[in-house]
């Protein structure tokens, strides 16, 4: 486990790293990957840079904002950042914190102020950001001021309130150096500790439901409304398991009937809902002469029921509330920490099950994420020109892998580690699906935040997974980064440019790539991923092109009245941005390939793959052994599931034998199984 040293001075090298390679400044750069942890932690749920200061007397300072209020709930989150460029560990006293809420605070007094609002310069972030809060200034109902900082906190005062602010509720956050090490050490999940006497005056009542044996404990409860919407309101989306959490952002997150019962029929609202599923590490439980009482939770986690505790928060922002009459039963099981990263994704995943898409969809441990990981441990990249070094692209498929991967080797090892996986070319599944779907002509959903469109992703992969899993080939692995190398090489293309002078960088990456592919198809071309993947590099040609689209693009995006980056973030704007013209040079076309060559290519990759499963499902059918494939026949024998097909093929299992055909529909069949009730060999096919 690394100290909070060890970590302030790596997570100060990333930045670094991550400045060099897109171009930008080293605040630029901290925003980038420090938001992006709040994001991932479910803190906020989008954070777009807008940087604005002055200086003087009463200064006043902005570095973006978490999304339009109008769909987050009636919050406006601004972003402040106190970003100092140095390795070591600073400490940030409360008179700096208060001057940088302050400075905040005057930001958001001015933005209302039209005389502000006239004087700045329209194609900007900053005006884009005051634009936006005066005109959803009366739809907002609280705000919420969030400080980043790499330094550290002496005490911590997330969720103080500050004095209110024009009858709107003002809060404080803070992420410190401090916060985000413990968000590693618990590998993305920041544990949330409720304590029900302290905050509400009494536990919890609640009934004992564990099952002897069983690894886990399990009660069952009913949570009063107001303090349901109070415990979300002091942590939000934290209290979402991640991918539940995805899945109410696909989903929107007020549901008219819940909305409807809340309003007119509150004392109904128990009978008509299906309540919450939630885990937690630990419970602290008190028996008195009421019965049993739970006190304490810690690392609470809802794993279904997001719309119904959204709705309920949501509710209780309105106007003259009143959830007096509002209760919300609850499963609640207790899961050791030992065990917890493989059974609560399953208890969100079943208890989810009745959604149209799975939520199974949104782990890491679906077969998609798994295929991309054995790939990327496996598959070695070309070197590059003027070196002999062979290196790897390490997919992270669950957080913290990387770091676990190179964090018990001794020093010389972690050398060799490093140069054969380089930081720069390792990347996480918000950045795998921020690469496809920028090729997949998606630039407005990729603009909308790493969340979001790693939840329009993710429906992709379900759907294209189980209509046809080996077009997720090898090829498709080397062609993947291709377009890794495509998109972070634009990023710092764009930053290069002598008319750019800061500000939607993100967008015009995004819209320039998506221009790029789109204009060729147009031609009946496209670029030749092979060639990328060998020179792990773009050429010239291609590199000029992309500066040519980025300049018309970054006039197509700017030249919309109000908000830029929430423009951005519309299919209109990749409508405009697809009909523009961008000047296409003769030449070009040498350095592309055809489309019908490429779909040759991905044909190749998938023949491939169909080889591959067939040799993996045969390891495994032989591995599980044959009196596995025994209580299988039995369990379809007497379910009446058992084909005279499988009956053969499961013989041959038995005996110790398959083929790799035979393994393939084996591994299908006992898949068909499992959907109808089956429970053997869950975890492993």
């Amino acid at each position: 486990m690394r100290t909070l040293e060890e970590f302030q001075t790596e997570f100060f090298n990333q930045v670094v790293l991550h400045a060099n390679a897109t171009g930008t400044l080293l605040e630029d750069a901290f925003f980038e990957l420090a938001l992006g942890e709040v994001v991932e932690a479910g803190d906020i749920e989008t954070a777009d840079r807008a940087h604005f200061f002055t200086e003087g007397t009463r200064p006043i300072r902005v570095d973006g904002y978490g999304g339009d209020p109008g769909i987050e709930d009636g919050t406006l989150t601004l972003i402040v950042l106190d970003f100092t460029q140095s390795a070591d560990l600073e400490a940030l006293d409360q008179r700096r914190l208060l001057a940088a809420f302050n400075r905040l605070q005057r930001f958001l007094e001015h933005s209302l102020q039209k005389s502000f609002r006239d004087d700045l310069e329209e194609s900007t972030p900053a005006f884009g950001l005051c634009d936006l809060i005066a005109q959803r200034w009366q739809s907002v109902r609280r705000v919420r001021m969030l400080l980043v900082t790499n330094k550290r906190l002496a005490t911590r005062i997330d969720g103080l309130k500050a004095e209110d602010f024009d009858q709107r509720q003002v809060m404080y956050s803070v992420w410190d150096a401090s916060r985000f090490h413990k968000l590693e050490e618990a590998r993305g999940h920041e544990e949330i500790e409720v304590d029900f006497p302290a905050r509400f005056g009494a536990g919890l009542p609640a009934l004992a439901a564990t099952v002897p044996g069983a690894s886990y404990r399990a009660y069952l409860t009913v949570v009063p409304g107001e303090q349901l919407a109070d415990i979300y309101n002091q942590w939000g989306a934290r209290l979402l398991e991640q991918n539940v959490r995805a899945f109410l952002q696909a989903r929107g997150k007020v549901n008219r009937g819940l909305k409807n019962t809340l309003e007119h029929k509150p004392e109904m609202f128990l009978a008509y809902n299906n309540g919450i599923t939630a885990t937690a590490k630990e419970v602290e439980t008190e028996t008195g002469p009421e019965g049993l009482r739970i006190t304490k939770l810690k690392n609470l986690q809802i794993v279904n029921g997001g719309q119904t505790t959204a709705s309920v928060h949501a509710a209780s922002l309105r106007p003259n509330s009143n959830l007096d009459a509002v209760f919300v039963q609850m499963k609640l099981s207790v899961i050791d920490s030992a065990i917890a990263a493989d059974v609560v994704p399953r208890i969100a995943e079943y208890a989810n099950s009745q959604n149209k898409v799975n939520a199974a969809d949104f782990f890491s441990n679906h077969p998609f994420h798994v295929r991309v990981e054995g790939c990327s441990r496996r598959i070695t990249a070309p070197s590059v020109e003027g070196s002999f070094k062979r290196t790897k692209w390490f997919y992270e498929r669950a957080r913290g892998q990387y770091q676990d991967a190179r964090g018990n080797l001794t020093p010389a090892k972690r050398l060799a580690f490093d140069a054969e996986y380089p930081r720069a070319q390792m990347f996480v599944k918000t950045d795998l699906a921020k690469f496809i779907n920028t090729w997949r002509g998606l630039p407005h959903v990729v603009s909308s935040g790493a969340q979001k469109n790693f939840v329009a992703f993710a429906e992709y992969v379900a759907r294209e997974w189980d209509r046809d899993d080996t077009q997720f080939s090898d090829q498709f692995f080397r062609d993947t980064i291709s377009k890794a190398i495509l998109f972070r090489r634009t990023e710092r293309i764009v930053s290069e440019q002598p008319w750019y002078q800061g500000g939607y960088r993100a967008n015009i990456v995004v819209y320039s790539i998506a221009k790029l592919v789109y204009d060729a198809g147009q031609r009946a071309l496209a670029l030749d991923l092979g060639k990328i993947w060998q020179d792990q590099a773009l050429s010239p040609r291609v590199e000029a092109q992309l500066a040519t689209a980025a300049k018309v693009i970054n006039g197509v995006i700017t030249a919309t009245s109000g908000n830029v980056t929430e423009y951005a973030k519309r299919e209109a704007c990749w409508t405009r941005v697809r009909d523009a013209d961008v000047p296409w040079p003769t030449a070009l076309a040498q350095e592309l390939s055809t489309a019908a060559a490429e779909r040759a290519r991905e044909l190749e990759g998938k023949k491939d793959q169909v080889v591959l499963n067939g040799i993996e499902a045969q390891s495994m059918v032989i591995k599980q052994g044959g009196p596995f494939w025994q209580e299988v026949r039995d369990w379809a024998y007497d379910n009446h599931e058992l084909t005279e097909k499988d009956s053969g093929i499961i013989r041959d299992a038995i005996g110790g034998f398959v083929s790799d055909k035979q393994a393939l529909v084996l591994v299908t069949s006992l898949r068909r199984y499992q959907s109808r009730g089956c429970h053997l060999g869950l975890g492993l096919v």
